[in-house]
């Protein structure tokens, strides 16, 4: 079987989790990327190629072996990769569905158009002038951001002002979103699809650090609340296949959405989860873009937690040793560290 892994920068979740799986399911894969040197290291076939562009996705694997999958667990290109899944009749997501997801400004007109929830919100163009009419406080963030960056809180028409004017000059030509503020806790749920059917594997309750950024300080595992509200609102949004990241607030009006990440958790929560499942979870997530039922466990009772280390002032990372000491000083990522027990 040959699967084409569309990809970006390198990932944990690509070189740990979906490069072994696709490995234990006995695929030969090509890594399509626009930045092969990055890949030299990946043990498999690596192709240049600009992912950003169907068109180019589609005439680099015509030209290349038959596929059996075109698969990416990246933000950024799950649109492109799945027109191409479609140009060769492959299984896939709704390229639809990529866009909505993709771009918040789509997915609360989705939302709403469906009668699932209606989110006060509104779309700003790069010449956009800010909202003279929106409630406080207020949520500023880019139209199709990742990972909280450039999201703040505001609490008045001065402070939207500012916070717009200041991602522009960080972020210049990309449209923003302002809307109104969800109160309440943080949740997630993670699910898995085959196109007929949605299965809930479970998820996080989110502890977020001090307004009015939004930084991910905790996830704790727990059952989803509102979880057929979430479903619900997956299905107008026509998400349906292969692994997705919902994040939602159970607000006093119900559970509303904040985004819907079409692909499995990050921040090494993935591998939490995998853990927590007791089953090979990326192995699952392939099995779907190869035409395969999931072959779901049984939802597991127990407790997960992923903490994140967040740095109070500018620096190296330091090593640091289990009883919480730094022994030494040197450059690198930040880690997340993350334990799961069962039973």
């Amino acid at each position: 079987m040959r699967l084409y892994l569309t990809a970006l920068k390198p990932t944990d979740s690509v070189s740990d989790g979906f490069l072994p799986a696709a490995r234990a399911l006995g695929c030969e894969v090509t890594i399509l990327t626009d930045r092969p040197e990055q890949y030299r290291d990946s043990g498999v076939e690596v192709l240049r190629c600009d992912v950003r562009d169907a068109r180019a996705v589609i005439d680099t694997v015509a030209h290349h072996r038959v596929p059996d999958a075109i698969f990416s667990n990246s933000d950024h290109i799950q649109a492109e990769t799945a027109l191409a899944a479609a140009y060769f009749g492959l299984p896939g997501k709704d390229w639809r569905a990529c866009v909505d997801t993709k771009n918040k400004a789509l997915t609360r007109r989705r939302l709403a158009a469906a009668g699932v929830e209606t989110v006060r919100s509104a779309r700003l163009a790069p010449a956009d002038p800010p909202p003279a009419d929106m409630p406080f406080p207020a949520v500023v963030k880019p139209r199709e951001g990742v990972a909280s960056e450039d999201v703040v809180l505001v609490r008045d028409a001065g402070e939207l002002v500012t916070a717009v004017a200041a991602i522009r000059d960080r972020r210049p030509g990309e449209a923003l979103v302002v809307e109104e503020y969800l109160d309440g806790p943080l949740h997630t749920m993670e699910t898995l699809g085959d196109g007929e059917r949605t299965r809930v594997l479970g998820g996080f309750r989110t502890t977020l650090g001090p307004l009015p950024y939004f930084v991910e300080e905790r996830l704790d595992w727990e059952p989803p609340p509102g979880r057929d509200h979430v479903l619900r609102a997956l299905e107008a949004l026509r998400v349906g296949f292969g692994a997705c990241h919902t994040e939602y607030v159970m607000t006093p009006a119900g559970p509303r959405i904040v985004e819907v990440n079409y692909r499995v958790i990050g921040d090494h929560c993935d591998f939490l989860l995998a853990s927590m499942l007791d089953a090979p979870l990326f192995e699952l997530v392939l099995r779907v873009h190869l035409g395969a039922e999931p072959r779901l466990p049984d939802r597991p009772e127990g407790h997960a937690t992923a903490l994140s280390l967040v740095a109070d002032r500018p620096g190296d990372r330091g090593e640091i040793s289990r009883d919480g000491r730094s022994r030494a000083r040197r450059s690198g990522p930040d880690l997340a560290p993350s334990a799961a027990r069962r039973g």
